[in-house]
């Protein structure tokens, strides 16, 4: 076959990646549905968007004045933040282990480590007897029972501390600080990192509505008007409305997209921890676009239609295409294949030609503008439910920050699929778990003087 012709089949062999504008019209009108499901008193149980209702009713006016702490638990380490707001504005932060025992030990090991931690910090800084509001960011499937008052449903991430799931998180970070009885610290909101985005984002831009999150998972926060919340149990004062955490990732879990799901798509769920679950997310994310690009290559080189149809070890290793070589191969010029030259080199295929080059680029871009494209659908209903005129949306998560056309894809495709006339930028929010964390607490205490 001539070079043409190899192209030509794999462009072939590509398109079911790509979504037409009648695929993405179905996505929005699909997901406008599993939302509804979601926030419907009586369709919430059966729903696969459980659309969570956040507790936070009010959003910064950037007049927040005084310091805060910030207590960001979503991972193996953990980061307390001292944060200064007001004319001037600064951060003070610290990272710390939770070593693997403690990950894996009782409940009250972990929470009693974390007070030690956010003790030391207290004490190093010398803040001594001043009472400071903490915002607590917990990034771990919960269900929200008010702004102070969140259980937990399950660990994830690898954490199995015994006697935690279905209790409250906040009262057993309360006991742990009473038990050491040294340190002064109110505890004024728990929040997941996507609202967190949106707060931080919000306190700078009045019209943020919409907090993102694309990175090695995916979801979304947006306000929403009290009237469409039938699940919502607390009062009816003003403001009417609330911030609900999407959780997202889990659209498509009741067969809902399988009219767009491909063959690489059904084994990456397979092969997943999670099979059946998060199929929006496997989409999307970064923990996944990688190997959705790995399986196409691996099938294109077993057609003949790559590197002459020799593969090598590394690249037969299930994720050994990291989602990082997307962002590096379409950092590459058109026409120039330096950064690719050298990722296929590492994954141990020497002699790639420039054909074998632009096919492999084009494998990336196929997978990066179906993410992009489909988070872009997703973004589309939120502001189309919103209703404003302008909107902000704030996004943060490594594939949006580090994929070069990622942002521009999403404005592109947003623009066909709202309503002509609607305003919307797409913002970088600057550390959500941990700014937007001290903020929730800013906003709670201005509201409980």
């Amino acid at each position: 076959m001539s070079d043409e012709q190899i192209t030509k089949k794999v462009r072939e062999i590509c398109e079911e990646l790509i979504l037409s504008q009648e695929n993405l019209k179905e996505v929005c009108d699909v997901l406008h549905e599993e939302l509804n499901k979601g926030l419907g008193k009586d369709t919430n149980p059966e729903a696969t968007i459980k659309c969570f209702p956040t507790y936070v009713r009010e959003l910064p006016n950037g007049k927040e004045k005084g310091r805060f702490l910030a207590l960001d638990l979503g991972g193996t380490n953990f980061r307390v933040l001292l944060i200064q707001l007001g004319e001037k504005c600064s951060m003070d932060s610290r990272i710390y282990a939770v070593p693997q025992p403690i990950m894996v030990g009782p409940g009250d090991g972990l929470f009693d480590h974390i007070a030690e931690c956010l003790a030391s910090f207290i004490k190093e800084r010398e803040l001594g007897d001043e009472l400071l509001p903490l915002g607590f960011t917990f990034s771990f499937p919960c269900k929200q029972e008010g702004l102070t008052k969140a259980r937990l449903a399950r660990w994830t991430k690898g954490f199995k501390c015994a006697g935690v799931e279905g209790r409250d998180v906040v009262e057993l970070l309360k006991a742990a600080i009473a038990r050491r009885g040294d340190v002064k610290i109110k505890i004024c909101a728990i929040l997941n990192d996507t609202t967190g985005t949106l707060m931080s984002c919000a306190w700078k831009n009045h019209n943020c509505r919409i907090g993102l999150i694309v990175g090695t998972v995916t979801n979304a926060s947006y306000m929403e008007k009290l009237e469409k919340v039938e699940l919502w149990d607390g009062d009816l004062d003003e403001p009417h409305q609330v911030i609900i955490n999407t959780e997202w990732g889990a659209f498509g879990d009741n067969g809902c997209l399988d009219f767009i799901r491909t063959e690489y798509d059904n084994n990456i769920d397979c092969e997943s921890i999670n099979p059946g679950r998060q199929l929006y997310e496997k989409m999307i994310s970064g923990m996944y676009m990688g190997e959705i690009a790995r399986q196409v290559i691996i099938r294109l080189v077993a057609e003949g239609l790559l590197f002459n149809g020799n593969s090598s070890e590394i690249l037969e290793e299930k994720g050994s295409f990291f989602t990082k070589y997307i962002s590096e191969i379409e950092s590459d010029k058109p026409g120039d294949y330096n950064n690719c030259r050298v990722i296929l080199e590492e994954l141990g295929l020497n002699s790639a030609t420039d054909t074998d080059c632009a096919n492999v680029r084009h494998v990336c871009e196929c997978v990066s503008r179906r993410a992009a494209y489909l988070a872009a659908a997703g973004v589309a209903v939120l502001l189309s439910r919103i209703g404003e005129e302008s909107v902000t949306v704030a996004v943060d998560g490594s594939v949006y920050r580090f994929h070069p056309h990622f942002h521009n894809l999403m404005t592109e495709q947003i623009s066909h699929l709202i309503k002509p006339g609607m305003k919307f930028g797409l913002m970088l929010s600057e550390d959500g778990s941990g700014r937007g964390a001290a903020l929730v607490a800013a906003v709670a205490s201005r509201n409980s003087r």
